[in-house]
């Protein structure tokens, strides 16, 4: 059974107040809080098995290799790879994606050669693209996007030539909700010979995510936006791309051999993991996993999704509301706005009832240009969120639009 009460008893800051009124957290789109069992991990790493890994003979450092290699496969599992050879350990999504846009860059681009990206990516699947091409000589080619948040599918086909190198797209909108259809979107550049990048950061929290399904090549998401710790995150990539690709960055641990005269790179995943990785985390990103699967990933998703259906039922009442993005198919995430009240304004206010939103552009500036808007506010939710704090929401807002 999917008991909230419980499952809200793991989270202590759900219980602090704000402006001495019950705190309402609806930006998990951005970070999600931790439930008592990964911090625990965290706590008892450093207390207990504290030592660097993979480097040592003595018993903890054994022990804390131990814990970070299981990590490692419990991600595996978690997102169902063939291998832990194909997961790398990085700092989150955005570092994923840079590694992969410097060794792809070095290994596959040349000049006149493009990229495909969508218009409703985030800069961190945007930015590292545009350095890339910068360095190559190469351009960037945008899907475009309907009105309702979706992206045209038959301009997507008409984008590939004989110089397409990757296809890189998100899974979710962080602005829009909109879950994209990614195996049509892999299915279709594969049927031109082309990769495909997937940004998971805003999937992988919300529902089952599986390599095999999807076959898609490389899939990056954040540990953060999962329940675990800050600075980790996950790049995963087939292994036969993997082992065309060269290392990101030098140092220990990605070595073989080293003289002055020519260095060996160490085998998979640890080329692609320069220097001490942060095992204490990587160990609590695990008990994150652990903690969602025993939820059940198919019980968050109807959970959310029904919290989203009644969020969107109750806020379409307000005088004024206006949707940014409603996709047939729409993930756990509403950005709107409401009359002429800025998004700021709105976002400032509703602080003060203990509500957290998100507002401005969300990392998405070139998709509030395609929408014609500075931004909007976000609400999004969690696998601890309840209908009573939709309720509270909506009230919010109604206070806040009566003031202006």
């Amino acid at each position: 059974m999917y008991d909230i009460n419980k499952i809200r008893e793991d989270f202590p800051i759900l219980s602090r107040k704000i402006y001495n009124r019950p705190l309402v957290y609806l930006d998990n789109g951005a970070t999600t809080q931790k439930p008592r069992c990964v911090v625990e991990a965290m706590v008892d790493e450093y207390y207990n098995v504290n030592a660097n890994v993979h480097r040592g003979v003595h018993f903890l450092s054994q022990q804390a290799t131990d814990l970070h290699e299981a990590s490692r496969e419990t991600v595996r599992a978690f997102i169902n790879a063939r291998s832990t050879n194909e997961i790398l350990f990085t700092r989150g999504t955005t570092e994923s994606i840079n590694l992969l846009a410097f060794s792809f860059g070095e290994a596959f681009i040349h000049e006149g050669d493009e990229i495909i990206v969508s218009t409703m990516e985030h800069h961190s699947n945007i930015v590292p693209w545009q350095m890339m091409c910068e360095r190559k000589g190469a351009k960037l080619r945008v899907i475009p996007m309907f009105d309702n948040g979706e992206l045209d599918m038959d301009a997507y086909k008409r984008l590939f030539s004989k110089t397409t190198r990757l296809v890189c797209c998100a899974h979710v909108s962080n602005v829009l909700g909109t879950v994209n259809p990614v195996k049509d979107i892999i299915t279709i550049a594969h049927e031109h010979n082309v990769p495909v990048l997937i940004d998971g950061a805003q999937s992988t929290p919300h529902f089952k995510v599986d390599m095999q399904e999807l076959d898609c090549d490389f899939f990056a998401f954040s540990g953060h936006k999962i329940y675990g710790p800050t600075g980790v995150g996950v790049l995963y990539g087939k292994e036969d791309w993997l082992d065309k690709l060269p290392p990101y960055q030098g140092g220990g641990e990605m070595i073989k051999n080293v003289s002055f005269e020519k260095t060996t790179y160490n085998e998979l995943p640890y080329k692609f993991e320069a220097g001490t990785p942060d095992y204490v985390a990587t160990h609590a990103l695990a008990k994150a996993l652990d903690y969602v699967s025993a939820l059940g990933m198919d019980n968050i998703y109807a959970h959310e999704q029904e919290l989203t259906r009644y969020a969107m039922e109750r806020m379409s009442q307000i005088d004024g509301m206006r949707f940014i993005g409603t996709p047939s198919h729409k993930d756990a995430v509403i950005s709107f706005l409401v009359g002429n009240i800025h998004h700021l304004d709105m976002g400032t206010l509703l602080d003060r009832l203990g509500i957290a939103v998100r507002t401005g552009h969300h990392c998405a500036e070139p998709l509030m240009r395609r929408l014609g808007i500075e931004g909007t506010v976000r609400a999004s939710f969690g696998l601890y969120n309840t209908k009573e704090e939709v309720d509270a929401l909506v009230a919010g807002i109604e206070r806040v639009a009566k003031m202006f």
